[in-house]
């Protein structure tokens, strides 16, 4: 009598037809996709005890530079890969940190808004002194060409009330001239010529502008954050390579560069974990800031002794190697992505 196979429809490997599941893969033989099936899968690969995350997530907290080692020395296979367990911590985190900067993006437009509309008031309520009103109308006559405005009509604008000179928000123009133009329903070339745009403008120039423009009209500073803030994981996909090259430089002899790239992805998932412990915490409980300066401290001292575990070194090298490394990476690095992320999310949001 011969023997029937089945083919496992996961690795497409044969094996005897007695069998429930594939002996070289373990894939169940017979397994319809249910709801329920799906939602056993997503738990058992993430969030069950026995899965590669809790046996990942347990000596990433614990045992600093643990898994590194145990990924470079070959047991790849036990613990979740650093890419994969690096990107889902990133997604937990700023899953939590959304809830957070939707109030943060709420406040800061409520407030651009109430700085905006007491500046309108005081329009309508503060007498305008000879010399403001005087600026205005040069400003108002200097662009007469381009509004078509009559003399009556840069009149009835000189004569109402004006914005007084200590408002807070500075765009690097005179926003009571821009104020006045908008009033006038000036086009958008007057309007950029008086923020200061040149003559022929550049194609950045063309950008920028309008964007200034708009942001003026707008008064939404919140949504510029949250613009930054949905382009970080962006920036932190460049941010970790080159930690990641600054470890190299530091540690030439010590491996290749995509043993660093390693050590980095295990590195900033314990950050982004420990941050998001913190965000949990803070939903529950208002944390007082000492507990953050303790926490911000903590993973330095964590990088330290990973670095030590890692790269098999004396303690006063790697004390002062990481010294430096974090000084450069948050005193130059990061200011640098930021500054730039900032201009970015200006220009597209």
């Amino acid at each position: 009598m011969s023997l029937k196979y089945n083919t496992c429809k996961n690795c497409e490997s044969d094996f005897k037809s007695g069998f429930d599941f594939c002996p070289h893969c373990g894939m169940k033989d017979k397994e319809d996709l249910t709801l329920g099936i799906l939602f056993y899968n997503t738990l058992n690969n993430y969030l069950l005890w026995d899965s590669k995350f809790f046996k990942s997530f347990i000596p990433l907290m614990t045992k600093p530079g643990f898994l590194p080692n145990q990924f470079i020395g070959g047991k790849r296979l036990s613990f979740l890969h650093p890419a994969q367990l690096y990107l889902f911590i990133t997604f937990v985190f700023f899953f939590l940190f959304s809830f957070q900067m939707n109030k943060v993006e709420q406040d800061l437009n409520e407030g651009f808004k109430a700085e905006s509309n007491n500046v309108l008031n005081q329009i309508q309520t503060k007498d305008v002194d000879s010399v403001k009103r005087e600026e205005m109308r040069t400003a108002l006559i200097k662009n007469k060409t381009l509004t078509r405005m009559s003399d009556k009509a840069i009149d009835s604008i000189v004569s109402q009330k004006d914005i007084k000179s200590n408002n807070s928000v500075s765009f690097g123009y005179n926003t009571q001239e821009i104020d006045a133009l908008l009033a006038a329903n000036a086009s958008n070339d007057t309007i950029y010529k008086a923020m200061g745009m040149a003559d022929n403008p550049g194609w950045f120039d063309k950008m920028l502008y309008p964007q200034m423009l708009k942001f003026h009209k707008d008064r939404k500073a919140g949504s510029i954050w949250i613009s930054m803030i949905n382009a970080t994981p962006i920036a932190l996909f460049i941010l970790l390579p080159i930690f990641a090259l600054f470890l190299k430089l530091f540690y030439w002899k010590k491996g290749r560069y995509a043993y660093h790239l390693v050590f980095s992805f295990y590195f900033f998932a314990f950050i982004f974990m420990v941050f998001s412990i913190l965000l949990i915490t803070n939903l529950i409980i208002d944390v007082p800031s000492w507990v953050n300066l303790l926490i911000t401290l903590s993973v330095f001292i964590y990088f330290v002794i990973a670095v030590k575990h890692f790269y098999n070194q004396r303690w006063r090298y790697s004390i002062l190697k990481s010294g430096v490394i974090s000084f450069v990476f948050l005193a130059i690095l990061v200011p640098i992505a930021f500054v730039v992320l900032a201009f970015v999310s200006f220009l597209f949001y």
